[in-house]
């Protein structure tokens, strides 16, 4: 990688938005995908339930618009959600056609078909999955057609620091025109120049100590964009699955949904259920429900976890259906097919992120968002089931289009400075790192997650201002490391959580508080839109 490369679009990230748009565009123009790890670190890889869409003669796109509604708590987009969901088919055999293998079931009659599970929040069987490792087929998918495309340059373990804007008086417009990136490898920053720039990067819910994601969902993406001065909204709105696997080796190893799609119930010590005195639906009502209601029971009982029973269903149908989580709990000692596993819940997916239309158009000109990073009222208040995958497919493809039509009319990057590398090493930098990283996850464990209070919010709040004026001062003086970098975003972005929860005097979907635990009836509901006046236009910005 030289230091200055240029390149019509930059995709930053990996996964199924990022390399789903990469394709599209790939026949039209030339394309730069960035992974800050190797091409499948990413949340599509560990995604295990499935795309919910509508494929079944008894289901309907009006009610998987209603069922999405609904799980929403009042802040979805309608147009958004029925965008979406009226391409969610046609999504789908993109895939097929791309090579992924969707698990299939005989019918009684002998003819072969895709199986369909239930997830929560849903009213009817819709999601298509392969096994539960849907996220390693899609991705593995994915990332082989990318690496047999021409037109497709990867760049592995390459990390964005920063977006680089039209320089000020440079009598264009002001817009994104490429980014600045650490090669990990060697250790230089490099300058990417594009005509379109695609942010793909993803979540934020490393941002919490316990996280069903990857080491890569730091926000990057999120943080960066906030820097250079797009709109972000509905931060507060993080959600928690409620079924990762309680252990302390496993990292929160996810428990697919698909389990208790397929029957299984959560489960007291004593051996007792609990889900049907919190919801009608029980183990399937929406994911906060479900999340809210261990919590409380593990409060209220002290103990540390609860239990996932599916011990009821045969060995083969287990074996079958949840092969992955089968092994990997015996791995560490549980018996999916004989008895109850330990779960609680844990980080998982950032429902909020950059604001954009549904042709992942950010307000900088030339930055597009895709993806988990983005906002497209599709998710409103709370995310249901399965509908993550569907909207990396379906906006990655509209933002495709729409950059591949616009391209030939967008003018090239002009002259910008390269990155000023020259810096201080400092012995006691990576041991700072690691303790601001690790203070940073608990006191957002502890103060912002599953259930809030003001008193606890506005403490958080003061230790992320403190932390990003530490940062601030070691980010000014010392030689950028992807340590770093990726603490400088997660604090970004523990500010924004907080900021956005500070201002939701209500519960409403994900968000809940004990100062204000009802909806606020007195007006209709409301995005938290924050705005950023102060854009990072290069290097030597500070934040």
């Amino acid at each position: 990688m030289t230091n200055r490369l240029m390149f019509d679009v930059l995709v930053i990230g990996t996964g199924a938005a990022g390399l789903r748009l990469a394709l599209d565009v790939a026949p039209h123009a030339r394309v730069a995908v960035l992974s800050k790890g190797s091409a499948q670190d990413s949340c599509t890889y560990h995604a295990q339930g499935g795309i919910a869409a509508v494929l079944d003669d008894a289901d309907s796109v009006e009610s998987h618009i209603r069922d999405t509604l609904e799980s929403g708590a009042g802040l979805c987009d309608r147009e958004a959600v029925r965008f979406v969901v009226e391409r969610g088919r046609d999504a789908i055999q993109k895939l097929i056609e791309s090579g992924v293998e969707f698990s299939r079931e005989e019918g009684p009659n002998g003819e072969w078909a895709y199986h369909l599970t239930r997830e929560g929040g849903h009213s009817h069987r819709r999601v298509i999955h392969a096994a539960d490792s849907t996220g390693q087929a899609v991705s593995t998918a994915l990332v082989q057609r990318a690496l047999s495309q021409s037109n497709i340059t990867l760049f592995e373990n390459c990390m964005a620091i920063d977006l680089i804007l039209e320089p000020r008086g440079s009598g264009r417009s002001s817009g994104c025109i490429g980014a600045y990136v650490l090669d990990k490898a060697s250790n230089r920053v490099k300058t990417v120049l594009a005509r379109a720039v695609v942010l793909a990067s993803g979540g934020c819910s490393k941002v919490y100590l316990y996280t069903s994601n990857p080491d890569v969902a730091t926000g990057d993406g999120i943080a960066m964009a906030w820097r250079a001065g797009c709109r972000v909204a509905n931060m507060e709105f993080t959600q928690f699955h409620p079924t990762c696997l309680f252990h302390p080796r496993a990292k929160s190893f996810l428990l697919t949904e698909a389990l208790r799609g397929e029957g299984a119930v959560l489960r007291l010590p004593d051996g007792s259920r609990f889900m049907d005195r919190f919801h009608p639906r029980a183990e399937l009502a929406p994911r906060d429900i479900v999340a809210r209601a261990i919590d409380h029971e593990m409060k209220r009982l002290g103990v540390d976890c609860v239990y996932l029973d599916i011990s009821h269903k045969s060995p083969s149908f287990i074996r079958k259906h949840f092969p992955t989580v089968n092994r990997r709990c015996r791995e560490f000692g549980f018996h999916l097919t004989k008895d109850p596993v330990p779960v609680v819940p844990a980080a998982h997916f950032t429902c909020g992120g950059v604001m954009t239309d549904l042709n992942g158009r950010t307000s900088l000109k030339g930055l597009f968002a895709v993806g988990e990073v983005a906002c497209t009222g599709l998710h409103g208040a709370n995310r249901i089931a399965s509908n993550s995958l569907l909207e990396c497919l379906v906006i990655s493809a509209s933002a495709a289009a729409v950059i591949v039509r616009e391209l030939p009319g967008t003018p090239g990057p002009s002259d910008v400075h390269d990155w000023d590398e020259t810096g201080i090493t400092d012995s006691d930098e990576e041991v700072v790192v690691s303790h601001n990283w690790h203070e940073l996850r608990q006191f957002m464990w502890d103060y912002v997650g599953i259930v809030r209070t003001t008193k606890r919010l506005e403490r958080a709040k003061r230790r992320v201002d403190m932390l990003l004026r530490e940062i601030d001062e070691y980010y000014g003086r010392f030689r950028v490391t992807a340590d770093l970098l990726e603490l400088r975003n997660l604090a970004v972005v523990a500010d924004l959580i907080i900021r956005s929860a500070l201002a939701r005097t209500e519960s409403r979907g994900l968000h809940y508080t004990l100062d204000y635990p009802e909806p606020d009836a007195t007006r209709p509901p409301q995005n938290t839109v924050l705005v950023r006046s102060n854009p990072v236009i290069g290097p030597q910005s500070k934040e």
